[in-house]
């Protein structure tokens, strides 16, 4: 595995915006890959397998459960998600950069495995703000919503043992900022030694 390669781990509660800032990422720079996850849940409007997720039976699921194909995997509202073990290690081992948008719980388990990872915690700019956002979202009745509102709160708990903290206030000012981080950890020391041994063997 090439040393300056770079898992970058997106985290928001519903709602945020992590999409959003992670498809603007994906756009600007050509060498980040970014790992579609598993899902047993219907695409949503102007969601597209393979790109979005990769959407499976839940039958194909649990079959991956058994073969141990998931380095996480986590159910919520019914539908299940995971993180393909094979296409993290593929992307790893060729040296490049990858980008995961993963639920907190999920975050933890990819920290313990990929402690080298650089994990990323998007905020609302407040809780009133994120109400409003689910509800234009128009997922499920009123019932629903209050549970993914409760669900964003307990995620937003999780913020402490994370790397960086991004509120989403402005898109374009929280995208800068996402931005800056995955720049700034491509500079850091340990992953530039490769281009310092060249210097030193000349």
């Amino acid at each position: 595995m090439s040393n300056d390669s770079l898992m970058m781990v997106v985290s928001a509660p519903s709602g945020t915006g992590k999409t959003s800032i992670c498809r603007s990422l994906l756009r600007e720079f050509a060498s980040l890959r970014f790992s579609v996850s598993l899902t047993t849940r219907p695409p949503r409007r102007g969601e597209i397998d393979g790109r979005d997720y990769h959407f499976v039976t839940a039958e194909t699921f649990r079959e991956k459960i058994r073969a141990g194909e998931f380095v996480e995997w986590a159910e919520n509202y019914g539908h299940c998600y995971g993180t393909s073990r094979v296409v993290i290690e593929a992307i790893r081992l060729r040296g490049e950069d990858l980008l995961l948008d993963v639920e907190p719980r999920g975050a933890r388990a990819l920290k313990e495995i990929y402690p080298d990872g650089v994990f990323v915690f998007v905020l609302p700019p407040n809780l009133e703000e994120l109400q409003q956002r689910l509800r234009k979202r128009g997922d499920g009745d009123e019932e629903m919503r209050r549970r993914r509102f409760q669900k964003a709160k307990d995620e937003i708990r999780e913020v402490f043992w994370y790397d960086y903290i991004v509120v989403n206030d402005v898109l374009e000012r929280a995208v800068d900022k996402v931005r800056g981080i995955y720049l700034a950890e491509k500079c850091r020391r340990e992953r530039q030694l490769g281009v310092v041994a060249s210097f030193l063997e000349k």
